[in-house]
């Protein structure tokens, strides 16, 4: 018996289950921290120990992971229609009423939303119509696409390429040719002494349009961003920031596409991270939330500037070449309503706005610990990174995983909560009260103090 079953709950055999952003060889030694059930914010695994989900699963768990609402609008769904495709004609109520509801939500007019089983699948539906979008109004030219380093987008071909992580493209031989990254806007890292947050912002757009230049304004057809990043490290941009990247977008008609799949349905304490940022994109991508991730599910949101041009040019070729089996779900647009409908009785971005400064305040108070370089974040969504050196913005040494054993601190004291490179992330169910809030805060203030012994 390999050491992984071995260490694996009760014995299970795990020998047969390949675990996604995980080193294969680590996890034969260790095994899997196995869930048998949820209650609220937290989780429970198969030996009984109960964990305050700090992380809301992957950013998505929203309603926590109990709520029966969801278990039964998707039990009534499935008993009255389990499936129907949405290609060539077809729908189903929930999905016509989902796109509905979603494009009255919108942060800026849009016009009509497609569906999509994942995040992933979304952000490449978008690619695909920024090039067929160009290819209708005749500048088929205009292919390549800009996202920013350190942004995250997704692990499929494409939304791999657009993202700006190394390990996402290491291996794999990406990014595709046609994708580019200009500079993330770490006000941390990036902010030079003495310059203002809107100076920063300019200095990006600048370069930004430096890079546009350089390829050929008449190549460029899109440009994607996360309102605040998420896997990234949360990085808040600037002040100022989007304002001055659109209008160097809109000056070499390049289509702007927000990336909602964390930042959406309430996470920054605005509906859409694009309202509390100033984004105003032609397309826009959301997940995770949209169905508390109860079911897999998420929606491209398009104006009508890019519909109207699409819906021409599927019409001199006949048809559409695009779509997903499990695309409009009736199952999964079920959920999504009723997730929709909860979030507004329980006003969630007021809630999340009443509760964030517990979170983002008690972090804060952190600040000054010696391992701890910034803190920062938003609504329901923060960041805590660590570096050797205070005044330098050192970081340790890769091989001390520092933020990953800082979590694993925490994790001994009941909070779960994810290590990414060096910086420690938050984004705990929406759900979430003040109590939990200081949960958080109060093992991850223990764990700074183990930590920094253990390296003293």
């Amino acid at each position: 018996m390999d050491q992984a079953i071995l260490n694996s709950p009760h014995g299970r055999d795990v020998r047969f289950h390949a675990h996604p952003q995980t080193n294969f060889r680590l996890h034969e030694q260790v095994g899997p921290m196995v869930i048998g059930q949820g209650d609220g914010v937290c989780i429970v695994d198969l030996d009984g120990r109960r964990y305050l989900d700090g992380m809301a699963g992957l950013w998505c768990a929203s309603l926590g992971f109990s709520d029966r609402r969801l278990a039964d609008a998707a039990y009534a769904q499935m008993l009255k229609l389990p499936y129907q495709q949405t290609f060539a004609h077809r729908s189903s109520e929930p999905v016509i009423d989902l796109a509905e509801v979603l494009l009255a939500k919108a942060p800026v007019p849009m016009s009509k939303a497609m569906f999509q089983a994942s995040g992933s699948e979304a952000v490449d539906t978008a690619i695909k119509l920024v090039w067929y979008y160009h290819a209708a109004i005749g500048k088929p030219q205009k292919r390549k696409i800009i996202g920013r380093q350190r942004a995250y987008h997704g692990t499929t071909i494409a939304a791999a390429s657009l993202t700006g992580l190394p390990n996402m493209h290491n291996g794999y031989g990406l990014p595709l040719p046609g994708f580019l990254h200009v500079a993330c806007p770490d006000t941390y890292r990036g902010k030079a002494e003495g310059e203002t947050e809107q100076a920063y912002a300019e200095r990006l757009a600048a370069e930004l349009e430096a890079l546009i230049l350089a390829e050929g304004p008449e190549t460029i057809g899109g440009f994607f961003a996360e309102p605040v990043m998420g896997t990234g490290g949360v990085v808040v941009p600037p002040e100022g920031y989007f304002a001055a990247v659109q209008r160097v977008l809109r000056k070499y008609d390049v289509l702007v596409i927000a990336d909602e799949v964390i930042c959406g349905f309430g996470r920054t304490g605005a509906y859409w991270g694009s309202q509390r940022f100033g984004l105003e994109p032609d397309m826009l991508t959301c997940a995770k939330g949209l169905s508390s991730a109860y079911f897999p599910i998420s929606a491209l949101l398009i104006n009508d500037r890019v519909y109207q041009a699409v819906a021409d040019f599927t019409a001199r070729l006949g048809g559409f070449g695009h779509g997903y089996t499990y695309g409009g779900h009736p199952v999964g647009a079920a959920v999504a309503l009723e997730t929709l409908r909860i979030y507004d009785e329980i006003d969630v971005c007021g809630h999340v706005q009443a509760t964030a400064p517990a979170l983002q305040g008690g972090l804060r108070a952190l600040g000054n610990h010696p391992l701890v370089g910034h803190v920062r974040g938003v609504g329901f969504m923060a960041a805590v990174e660590f570096v050797a050196d205070k005044a330098a913005r050192t970081p340790f040494a890769p091989e001390l995983a520092v933020a990953q054993r800082v979590s694993d601190a925490v994790k001994e004291r009941g909070v779960l909560l994810r290590a990414l490179g060096p910086t420690l992330v938050f984004s705990p169910p929406l759900i979430a009260r003040n109590e939990h809030m200081s949960e958080i805060v109060s093992a991850v203030a223990e764990s700074l103090d183990q930590i920094h012994a253990q390296l003293s």
